[in-house]
């Protein structure tokens, strides 16, 4: 969650003043620039966001949806409460996410990753128009969206594993989608203009922040540490009802997340990894947590497409305009909004990563799709930090032509290069939907003619479990295939039938 209180925060508006002839004082009013060129920088991180919802036609089930999928076939929305409150992990919100698209079945697994994208993009873009409405800033039309739709596509597309991130629902719901739906919660803070509004703003934040408390662990520690943050920067400011916002989105986030960790769930799952009594304190998990994040943090700063960010907030800052069309000043206190801002994000990594570390142990390093929960503040700290940049260069220069068509350039950059493995993983997805589909078929035939056990040929994809490990071994989740495809049980195979 983001906040910003009822006053421009920081990046303040006023006229320059200039020397004219005979001593005069005057006051240098800048146009706004208008036209097509900051619309069209959209078109391709855009672009990129509509071909990866189109590769969705290949996502089929794996992992634990393969369990998901026989529970809401057979018991509904209440089932799938029931099972992950009562017997997996405590998360109400997650249960309620899962159910809304595995009620499709493999329907509801393909159409994902455009109602995902589209609702993240949507929130993104919502939230940087309002902030930008509410710090009293304009910008070029075009602009907010082709920032949004730039975070989005890093967001998405940057990570080592793309297919966790985006196209695996399981994963997606508690790990990606759930910061920008905490993101979402600002947005009633920053468009309230009325008392009612803002007593609107209070109750949603408290709302969100039971949702966010009982969909993911990682997110609620992102989301206490982000408005912690905020209340140091407010500290000294008369900006009570800011404050209060803060506090009950704390609030809420708590209770939400005191409700799943004494869920009988969350005792069997940390029955299950052997975490029960385990403290977050001890020096392994501490050491461990730190070792941890630091490879982690190696590898953000040393990702190449993550300056496309950078670069987004630098095309910002030279266009935003106050109001009049006035240059925009730099805050007075950006070095410490920098400071706190970059404090925030290694923090909530870092207790992300300590949260993590009882269940995955060394294994956090590799399991990415934990690393969501906090890239998306990481994300938008860099587009913070070239927004700073880009006000500093429009100040020093009236001629920023030059800077813009670099900033643009290094956005078309990154997207051209992360289609690249966005298209490699289509073909790999395209491959498994083939297998996949035709074992489907095999199986329900097979089911319809009187058969009870039949063999299963693991079909994965992006290191998907499926659905067995270590050749046969590990029979994890197929129990839950033969449950899905109604047999009593299935055995592991090499060859596709």
């Amino acid at each position: 969650m983001t906040a910003v209180g009822p006053a421009p925060t920081g990046l303040r508006s006023r006229e320059r003043e200039r020397p004219v002839a005979g001593g005069a004082q005057s006051t240098e009013a800048v146009r706004p620039r208008t036209g097509r060129r900051p619309a069209a920088l959209c078109l391709l991180p855009l672009g990129l966001l509509g071909v990866a919802a189109w590769f969705g036609r290949w996502v089929r089930p794996g992992g634990d949806e393969w369990c998901f999928l026989p529970v809401v076939r057979d018991e509904g929305l209440s089932g799938m409460v029931g099972k992950f409150y009562l017997g997996d992990n405590g998360r109400i919100t997650n249960a309620v996410l899962v159910w809304a698209y595995a009620r499709f079945g493999v329907a509801g697994h393909q159409w994902f990753g455009l109602v995902s994208g589209g609702v993240m993009l949507g929130i993104l873009w919502a939230v940087t128009v309002s902030a930008l409405r509410r710090a009293g800033l304009t910008a070029p039309r075009g602009v907010p969206l082709f920032v949004a739709s730039m975070v989005t596509a890093v967001f998405l597309f940057a990570t080592p594993n793309t297919y966790k991130t985006f196209y695996w629902p399981a994963a997606s719901v508690s790990h990606t989608l759930a910061p920008v739906l905490a993101c979402a919660a600002a947005l009633p803070l920053l468009r309230a203009r009325s008392r009612r509004g803002r007593r609107i703003a209070l109750v949603s934040v408290f709302a969100a922040g039971l949702c966010i408390g009982t969909l993911s662990e990682e997110t609620s520690v992102v989301v206490l540490v982000v408005l912690s943050a905020v209340l140091l920067l407010l500290a000294g400011q008369r900006r009570g009802y800011a404050r209060g916002w803060c506090l009950t989105g704390m609030a809420g986030t708590g209770i939400g997340t005191l409700v799943l960790y004494t869920s009988p769930g969350a005792r069997i799952r940390r029955g299950r990894f052997g975490t029960d009594g385990v403290s977050f304190l001890a020096p392994d998990s501490l050491l461990g947590s730190l070792r941890g994040f630091g490879h982690i943090l190696g590898t953000l700063l040393t990702t190449w497409a993550y300056p496309g960010a950078v670069a987004a907030g630098v095309v910002l800052g030279l266009l935003i305009r106050g109001p009049g069309g006035r240059r925009v000043v730099l805050p007075v206190r950006r070095r410490r909004l920098v400071c706190v801002a970059v404090l925030a994000f290694l923090l909530s990594g870092y207790l992300c990563t300590l949260v993590a570390y009882p269940v995955f142990g060394e294994r956090v390093t590799t399991s990415t799709r934990i690393w969501n929960d906090y890239l998306l503040l990481y994300i938008a700290v860099l587009v913070g930090a070239g927004a700073l940049l880009g006000l500093a260069l429009a100040q020093r220069t009236r001629h920023t032509g030059a800077v813009q068509a670099a900033g643009a350039a290094v956005c078309v950059a990154v997207c051209l290069a992360l289609a690249v493995p966005l298209w490699r993983l289509e073909a790999d997805m395209r491959v498994r939907a083939v297998k996949w589909d035709h074992q489907d078929r095999w199986l329900r035939a097979r089911v319809a003619a009187g058969d009870r056990v039949l063999p299963y040929t693991p079909v994965s994809v992006s290191g998907m479990v499926e659905p067995f490990r270590q050749h046969g071994r590990r029979v994890w989740p197929a129990p839950c295939v033969a449950d899905y495809y109604h047999l009593e049980r299935i055995t592991y195979s090499l060859r596709l039938p």
